[in-house]
């Protein structure tokens, strides 16, 4: 056998090409391989740095309580949304929010915003990692007895800023804060290229090659997480932390508000739900794959290692004797850069602990980094264009690499902080906002006007989302209580008047509301467009012994899940006004505004977004009128001209299980 030929089929077993679908689509080599990628994608650094001082912070039993809820009431709906619609839709966001409706492609394309954006940051956080790791190898360990010194000025190496001022009765600034370092810190840009050659490594043929490098990226972290656990808790006085962290309980904690508004964060942000690259990765999944078991698992698995991963830092924090009552908090670099390198210095074979956590932090988080970027690939090949995948993967990495540069400055450090903070709190919040309320408005809303009628539809509306919006806002104006008074009271409001000025439907509705008139048009105006969203999403995703989505899921996305989120949204702007002082917060905060527009221009202007969507597949949002009726869509890519006119290729399948739920 000639060396060429071997080469080849070494090639070949290391980056094989991707299965097909039957529908002609890259497939994942196998269930596991999908479920592999997915929890790489949310099992990440934060994992292990972010929810350790989450934590810490509000440390606890108590904890669980506010935690737990957004898991079961935020977390597992809003994935078993992104997985369906990916699965059931063949495609990427963009494509898959198409399919909801054609006024949500700007819905889609924010996710993949948000994690385009996030991408080049997060990878400079991993050069600073590969910078500490590189330094593992020295002894003594060069961070010994000057942790926030060898951080802050031999990897981070930024110029401190001049802090600006305000006014003293604050209303006006003074003068801004300024930033003297511009230029590139060296190692930094090196270990940033490096991430990017490995990210493209990974993506550049597809999941046939992806499936295959999950296996390492998701078990190595796993084994290595194991032993360092196996070492913070066998130190010196690790039992005292461990205790603060399991076996303390601080009640009174639950009647401050910033508990709740944390663990809705920390379970948001952990997660990975409102970056696009579930609904990507969902997309080569087998159409009939068991979706929400895939859901349940992906978070449930999350929470279990982030969980028992918490132990390695409380070993730690009581190595350290390092207890809140001496007024410490711990920030996610803070944990990562400063306590546990600091800790691991004061440990035999020091060197070697040092290797672990670094090198586990840096697989960790290189998984998360390739399905952001994979999501934005997906929405590319989407369209439909003409040029192979490893030449459109290389162009993203050079523009992520290109973007990351900003970060690698002698300012990187405060601009990282200043979109970090403005795209987690302004556009990710708001993202999976949209993504919980507009699925479960706007589905084949024309069913619902042709049923009750427009006014009403429109009144409805106005009061719920009206509620919201002045909720909030009264809330922080004048107090919380006056504000959930408002926004309940309108909402009640409107939902009285669009009930009354409601057509009586004709359609049949569930059984519960199907005996008086009223109760029939407040089921058509409140649950409709959700519930039927999830009977078309269970004809191909809840088949043979597959769990059905549950009839509570729709009514959680929307009259749960989008409060909460929308009172989350609301701290944001109070928080933005103590930093208007600073540029780069205030460049982070108009980057964020951009997700805002997006979904905007994309429902006032829908036909701007087609050209990120395949010709034979923009038509795929319009439904035909047929109320109370599940429907699949079966795309055909020939008949373009009458999925734009309406007139959807499709089969009409009548269920006798969920015709009634």
């Amino acid at each position: 056998m000639s060396v060429k030929n071997v080469l080849k089929k070494v090639g070949g077993w290391f980056a094989p090409p991707p299965g097909k679908a039957e529908d002609g689509r890259d497939q994942w080599p196998s269930r596991a391989a999908f479920l592999l990628a997915s929890m790489g994608g949310c099992a990440g650094m934060g994992n292990l740095l972010r929810y350790p001082s989450q934590v810490y912070n509000n440390h606890g039993l108590q904890w669980y309580i506010p935690y737990l809820m957004c898991v079961f009431l935020i977390a597992i709906p809003v994935l078993v949304l992104e997985i369906a619609i990916g699965q059931a839709y063949r495609g990427g966001s963009v494509v898959a929010f198409n399919n909801i409706n054609r006024r949500l492609k700007g819905v889609g394309l924010s996710l993949l915003y948000v994690g385009f954006v996030v991408g080049p940051y997060f990878v400079v956080i991993l050069a600073w990692i590969m910078n500490y790791f590189r330094n593992s190898f020295i002894s003594p360990l060069p961070w010994t007895g000057r942790g926030e010194e060898f951080y802050m000025k031999d990897v981070v190496a930024n110029i401190p800023p001049i802090t600006g001022n305000l006014t003293e009765d604050g209303t006006k600034v003074l003068n801004y804060t300024k930033y003297p370092g511009v230029g590139l810190v060296g190692e930094t840009v090196g270990w940033t290229a490096f991430t990017w050659f490995l990210v493209w490594l990974c993506i550049f043929r597809g999941v046939g090659l992806t499936g295959r490098v999950v296996y390492f990226t998701m078990g190595l972290p796993v084994i290595m997480t194991i032993v360092l656990i196996g070492r913070a808790v066998s130190l010196d006085n690790a039992k005292e932390g461990i205790k603060l962290y399991f076996a303390t309980w601080n009640g009174d904690k639950l009647a401050n508000g910033q508990i709740w508004q944390t663990a809705c964060g920390q379970v948001f942000f952990s997660t990975g739900v409102g970056f696009g690259y579930f609904t990507s990765y969902a997309s080569y999944n087998s159409k009939h794959s068991n979706a929400v078991v895939d859901s349940i698992l992906i978070v449930t698995s999350n929470v279990l290692f982030e969980n028992i991963a918490a132990f390695a830092v409380f070993g730690v924090v009581g190595f350290l004797r390092l207890f809140p009552q001496d007024g410490t908090r711990l920030g996610s670099f803070t944990v990562g850069f400063l306590t546990l390198p600091l800790a691991i210095t004061e440990m035999p074979g020091a060197n070697f602990w040092a290797f672990a956590l670094f090198f586990t932090l840096m697989v960790l988080g290189y998984s998360s980094a390739f399905a952001m970027l994979d999501a934005v690939v997906t929405l590319v090949m989407d369209t439909g264009i003409k040029y192979p995948r490893p030449l459109v993967v290389t162009t993203l990495v050079v523009i992520s690499f290109l973007l990351s540069l900003p970060y690698c400055t002698q300012f990187g450090y405060y601009l990282l902080d200043g979109i970090d903070r403005w795209i987690n709190d302004i556009a990710l919040v708001f993202v999976v906002f949209s993504e919980c309320v507009s699925s479960t408005t706007v589905y084949r809303w024309k069913d619902v006007v042709g049923q009750v009628g427009r006014p009403a539809f429109i009144v409805y509306n106005c009061g719920y989302f009206g509620g919201m919006v002045l909720g909030v806002g009264i809330a922080h104006a004048v107090r919380p209580p006056v504000g959930a008074g408002v926004g309940f009271g309108l909402y009640v409001a409107g939902s009285a008047i669009s009930t009354f000025i409601a057509k009586t439907p004709d359609a049949e509705t569930p059984k519960l509301f199907n005996g008086n008139a009223i109760f029939r048009r407040f089921y058509w105006l409140a649950f409709y467009s959700g519930n039927q969203l999830r009977r078309d999403l269970n004809v191909i995703v809840g088949r043979g012994n597959n769990w059905e989505i549950p009839a509570f899921w729709s009514p959680l996305l929307r009259y749960v899940a989008g409060p909460i989120l929308a009172i989350v949204f609301g701290f944001s702007y109070p928080a933005f006004y103590k930093l208007r002082i600073d540029p780069l917060h205030i460049l982070g905060f108009a980057i964020g505004h951009i997700a805002l527009l997006i979904i905007a221009f994309g429902f006032i202007v829908p036909r701007w977004y087609d050209v990120i969507i395949s010709p034979s597949r923009r038509g795929e949002g319009r439904v035909p009128y047929a109320p109370g009726v599940a429907f699949e869509a079966v795309v055909s890519s020939g008949n373009s001209d009458a999925l734009e006119s309406g007139e959807v290729e499709g089969k009409v399948v009548v269920d006798p299980d969920t015709q009634n739920k």
